[in-house]
């Protein structure tokens, strides 16, 4: 799809990528944008930049996804291209220990990794179906597809994220509805928060190169949007033969964890 003329919905839109694609698709001519943020006066910021309007927004609570689209089709009477692009990342606090985050932490990153995606399918899906189009743009990660050394909840959620992304794709292609996934590795957002691991050894993107291969890959329709390519080699090594990827990851494992205690 192309974003010209098209209202598009952005969550976690107050900075990172979700700020970088609001403004690519107002620079790509986007009829409406409508951003949803918990920072709501950086929401309002971003939206006053690119024309559009904001709302605080909570992705983990339903009524707030809700009250988000509603926003948007009472002001523009649609909405074709919603992001869910609000993303946490919640590090393991025993890197020595897989399961030592807390039941807060993983209810949070299932929350707002998971089910905000759900909560935006349910919130748009009738009057997309009911039109015969409509676009979904869920934020995911690398992690998603492969692994995410030093955070299991991280890790676990992204690839159940993978997980309805694909199920949503497989169960409204039929009817006219469209999705890709965005995974990149590591990209220059508060998210990152400086942190050199795993997630960066293919080297750092912009927000702004993030948001550009968005744009392609939706004008492609492509399922997954990788703007670090690499990833498709590491998805192949891993479906080749799982084994020595898992001996291969564990290697890289403890040269990040002593890269982190030097």
């Amino acid at each position: 799809m192309k974003v010209s003329g098209k209202v598009v919905v952005i969550t976690g839109g107050a900075s990172g990528i979700g700020k970088a694609l609001a403004e690519r698709f107002h620079a790509e001519g986007a009829r409406g944008i409508v951003i949803g943020d918990l920072n709501e006066a950086g929401a309002q910021a971003v939206a006053a930049s690119v024309g559009g309007l904001a709302l605080k927004t909570d992705v983990t609570k339903e009524a707030d996804v809700i009250a988000l689209a509603k926003l948007a089709t009472d002001t523009f009477g649609q909405i074709d291209l919603f992001c869910s692009n609000a993303g946490i990342s919640v590090s393991d606090p025993d890197r020595d220990n897989a399961s030592a985050a807390p039941d807060a932490a993983w209810a949070l990153g299932w929350g707002v990794n998971v089910m905000a995606h759900v909560y935006a399918a349910r919130a748009c899906l009738p009057a997309m179906v009911a039109r015969g189009e409509g676009y979904f743009l869920n934020t995911v990660s690398a992690a998603g597809l492969l692994s995410q050394i030093g955070s299991a909840v991280y890790s676990t959620t992204k690839h159940a994220a993978i997980g309805f992304g694909e199920h949503l794709a497989i169960a409204h292609k039929h009817q006219g509805i469209g999705v890709s996934l965005l995974c990149p590795q590591a990209v220059d957002t508060p998210m990152l928060g400086g942190a050199r691991g795993s997630q960066n050894v293919d080297g750092v993107l912009s927000p702004e190169q993030v948001a550009g291969s968005v744009v392609d890959g939706l004008e492609a329709e492509d399922f997954l949007i990788l703007p670090h390519p690499k990833v498709v080699t590491y998805m192949q090594r891993k479906t080749g033969d799982y084994n020595r990827w898992i001996r291969g990851m564990a290697r890289l494992r403890d040269q990040v964890i002593q890269g982190v205690k030097g």
